[in-house]
């Protein structure tokens, strides 16, 4: 059963106190046409710019925003740059998941000093608007955070970037507002080590966890727990395979990213109706659950505020927690290596990441699998 563990260190001073995710930087191929992507698919907007033009030699950087939400989509001009290198493993995915503090160097000397591998050490950047500062460590497989420090700079993002002022013909905007969470695939075993990472090294607390009994179908399953910070503001599922009879959705991740790394963004809204169907009808697939999934809705969750019938002919599920109910959905990949893909979310009360759902969830992931072949 899911355990909702109180605040470990409620009576200790936060070490690393952190505002929320700042940006997540994504290594990409194009980056251009995955800006592109991300404007007129799930509506964002681009605001910032930084490469040749602007004096990066050596790599191109799309700054795109939707409303709390700041997506960095960045690629390499040339082939031998680590960005390259990246995307030759990996495909395009997550490379950085930056948190806002108010000390860069104080986040990095109080992880660094509890065991986190130095990334970057603290990093003055600076231009006409002012000042920033960033320094990074690493987590999981390639993955990183960067802390970012930003109170003394006026300018659009990051000293480097330029705004882009031209109004943004491709973006439809669809209504999603900020990240809930981000969610972790690595390796059998792992989970328990990245747990530890999380709370010894970051201060985070364990918020929820689910066991292979309560993530599971007749052929696959996986381990999950959630990590949440001091003010409850940034929560980290990690999730480790379990055994089942076939490969499950964890594996074939880890075997097509190349290791571990983030495997969802669970972005929220508070109108999925009105933001799925936006994102639908601008070409964003979602998956999928049976129609029976729906017919034993009203039994399973209560009386909830949204039309049943609409909400099964958008494929969203629903559930419910003693605090109230929440809604999601969950895409296809984003790319043609299986690996990373969203969730839309509207929390109504509930504060729990959909227990009912798993297994209806996993079941349509698993029938993707198969028509790829991998289950």
């Amino acid at each position: 059963m899911p355990i909702l563990a109180e605040r470990e260190t409620a009576s200790i001073k936060d070490f690393l106190p952190l505002h929320g995710i700042d940006h997540v930087e994504f290594y990409v191929g194009n980056a251009k046409q995955a800006a592109h992507y991300y404007r007129s698919a799930f509506g964002f907007r681009l605001t910032a710019y930084s490469g040749p033009e602007t004096g990066c030699r050596n790599r191109a950087a799309y700054l795109l925003e939707q409303d709390k939400i700041r997506f960095v989509f960045a690629t390499a001009i040339h082939t031998e740059h680590l960005i390259s290198r990246h995307v030759q493993r990996h495909g395009d995915g997550v490379k950085a998941i930056a948190l806002t503090v108010d000390d860069a160097e104080k986040a990095w000397r109080e992880t660094t000093k509890r065991g986190a591998e130095s990334v970057q050490k603290p990093l003055r950047l600076s231009d006409d608007d002012g000042e920033a500062k960033l320094a990074s460590i690493a987590t999981y497989g390639e993955t990183v955070h960067t802390f970012v420090e930003r109170g003394n700079y006026r300018g659009v993002f990051l000293p480097g970037y330029v705004p882009v002022k031209t109004e943004d013909r491709v973006s439809r905007p669809a209504g999603l507002l900020h990240i809930d969470h981000m969610v972790g695939n690595v390796a059998l075993g792992d989970m328990n080590k990245y747990v530890d990472f999380y709370r010894n090294v970051m201060g985070f607390d364990l918020y929820q966890t689910f066991d292979d009994k309560d993530i599971s179908t007749d052929y696959s399953a996986l381990m999950s727990k959630v990590m949440s910070n001091g003010n409850g503001c940034i929560k980290f599922p990690i999730n480790e395979p379990a055994e089942g009879k076939r490969k499950s959705q964890i594996e074939e991740y880890l075997e097509f990213y190349g290791g571990p790394g983030v495997q969802h963004i669970a972005m929220a809204t508070d109108d999925i109706i009105g933001t799925v169907t936006k994102l639908r009808d601008q070409g964003v697939d979602f998956l999928r659950v049976p129609p029976a999934y729906y017919t034993e809705l009203a039994g399973r969750v209560g009386a909830i505020d949204e039309p049943v019938e609409t909400l099964s002919q958008l494929g969203i599920l629903v559930d419910r927690d003693d605090e109230g109910y929440m809604l999601q959905i969950f895409t296809k990949p984003v790319e043609d290596r299986p690996t990373l893909f969203y969730e839309i979310i509207q929390r109504k009360g509930s504060r729990s990441f959909g227990k009912g759902n798993f297994k209806a969830l996993f079941e349509a992931i698993e029938r993707e699998q198969a028509l790829r072949g991998n289950l």
